[in-house]
């Protein structure tokens, strides 16, 4: 253990100061697409009763019509955004009809491009730019590539606990205010996000093999399981490799996160700076927008990022001007793959473990990054994303060689103190729990998700498409025999006809025309709506 997360440990187990480590919030964004008894994408409308996804705030729509994100309001508890979680699965099986929820990061057996359905929310101008910004990531990435699933965790300290750090480690941070060190402090955690977040990949990547049709005959160096499943043996998380979200505009984006600032700008130019390719593409085709600019990035949420840093706007901003007026606010994970295991996509126990881990990262030491640390970063991610669990896997660290399993296991280590120091604030051992499970997949990968996944494909006599629509209807029976109580229908009906409302307000009081609102959304003169 360092001093510097020693020091800090020994401070928030102060009984005057541990109470703050239970009001940080956790919220989860679950991502899964609508597939008919066959497991073939569903290419019907989003299901009216779910509600408008341009307004409602907890089920929505991510890049296809056929792609439902369900979202939990954020909770000091993880185990309670979990529950409202199940409670969104339970209301929207019972409006679904014959349709099962994909229970896999890595899609079903997709139609032809042009067939998958893009996000619809209405004729409002708003809502047609949301649509206008998916019809160009379809001519950026291709639609294929826009229905992978995931998980994504957002996580915060309370701002206390970042007040208390500040004011106790002197003078070294006077320079900066309460609200910049705040930030500082997320962009810390972040920078050793990056350099340990292999160890999320090796213990809950669970996408190591895909249906054939999803490379759309690309030569992906895969190998083949059956007719319809390509898969890599030691694999963990295709999902993150470059068959999965991968761009070469994007190739020269990702910054070192060593200040706030640096962020901004980096992402700043990438929303601002033409890109040649799509520049040639055009924003209008026969008088039909099919992109909102042709800069390297048309919003800053499609930079494909494993974590981002992130602040709730106010109405009229971006993104980035949040964070340049505010600063963070809370961290978005967004590398975890669906867990085919567990009906919500992510256990309680992962979600615990991804605490004491994110906690490691925000309160342990984190230097500066530089070129050479951040492409041994990148290079980490990859090899464990392809190979992770291939026997005796060297990964490297500092330009040394060392054992994945080795370093994993230190990892662990670093983190009993914040396992035992968040379980002493709760009156249990569940995040003590939580770390054993995972140490034990570091001494035996056949306990890895990724290898459980193949094991089971392999058994069933190796189509993918077979073991996930099995699991998908398991799913669909456990969530159907458990259908909403009156209460949770009525709240839930409340909220989908308050949704339809809103959207309904907003197309009828609109003015102007779309050119006009698409140049006001280009001079950040919007409203608060996430595109």
């Amino acid at each position: 253990m360092t001093d510097l997360l020693n020091r800090r440990l020994t401070l928030l187990a102060d009984t005057q100061h541990r109470p703050l480590l239970s009001r940080g919030l956790r919220g989860i964004e679950r991502e899964t697409l609508r597939v008919d008894q066959f497991g073939d994408l569903a290419t019907t409308p989003h299901p009216v009763a779910l509600g408008a996804a341009l307004t409602h705030q907890q089920i929505t729509t991510d890049y296809s019509e056929s792609l439902l994100e369900f979202i939990s309001p954020a909770e000091n508890d993880v185990a309670d955004a979990l529950a409202r979680l199940d409670q969104i699965h339970r209301f929207a099986y019972s409006n679904l009809g014959d349709e099962l929820l994909w229970n896999q990061s890595m899609p079903c057996h997709l139609p032809a491009d042009a067939e998958i359905p893009i996000a619809y929310f209405g004729t409002s101008h708003i809502g047609m730019l949301k649509h206008v910004y998916r019809r160009g990531l379809a001519l950026r990435y291709g639609k294929t590539m826009q229905c992978i699933a995931g998980i994504h965790y957002n996580f915060s300290l309370n701002e206390e606990v970042w007040k208390l750090l500040h004011h106790s480690e002197g003078p070294a941070d006077s320079k900066l205010n309460d609200r910049q060190y705040q930030s500082e402090s997320y962009i810390a955690l972040v920078r050793n996000f990056r350099r340990y977040s292999w160890l999320l990949m090796y213990l809950f990547g669970a996408s190591p093999a895909l249906a054939s049709n999803f490379l759309r005959g690309r030569n992906a160096q895969m190998e083949k399981l059956s007719d319809d499943t390509f898969y890599l043996p030691y694999a963990t998380s295709l999902r993150m490799g470059d068959v999965g979200y991968h761009n070469s505009a994007q190739a020269g984006l990702t910054p070192h996160y060593n200040d706030l600032q640096s962020y901004i700008d980096s992402l700043a130019r990438a929303v601002s700076e033409p890109y040649p390719p799509y520049v040639a593409m055009g924003t209008q085709r026969d008088g039909e927008w099919i992109q909102i600019n042709t800069n390297i990035l048309q919003i800053e949420n499609e930079y494909y990022s494993a974590i981002r840093p992130k602040r709730v706007i106010n109405s009229g901003e971006r993104p980035i001007q949040a964070l340049s007026a505010r600063g963070v606010q809370y961290v978005e994970v967004r590398c975890m793959d669906i867990d085919p295991f567990d009906p919500l996509g992510i256990s309680l126990q992962t979600a615990r473990f991804l605490d004491v881990f994110l906690h490691l990262l925000a309160l342990e030491e984190s230097p500066l990054t530089s070129d050479f640390e951040g492409a041994e970063n990148t290079a980490n991610f990859s090899t464990v994303v392809r190979q992770g669990r291939m026997p005796g896997l060297q990964l490297q660290r500092a330009g040394q060689r060392v054992g994945l399993q080795q370093w994993g296991i230190e990892l662990l280590d670093r983190m009993l103190p914040i396992a035992a120091l968040l379980d002493a604030e709760m009156g249990s051992s569940v995040h003590a729990e939580a770390l054993q499970v995972q140490r034990a997949k570091l001494h035996d990968a056949a306990l890895t998700p990724s290898a459980r996944v193949l094991a089971e494909i392999r058994a069933g006599g190796g189509s993918f498409h077979d073991f996930a629509l099995a699991r998908s209807s398991a799913d669909a029976a456990y969530f159907k025999a458990r259908k909403p109580d009156r209460a949770e229908q009525a709240e839930f009906n409340a909220m989908a006809v308050t949704s339809i409302e809103q959207q309904r307000q907003i197309e009828a009081s609109q003015t102007g025309d779309f050119d006009t609102f698409v140049a006001a959304y280009r001079a950040s003169t919007l409203g608060n709506f996430s595109v």
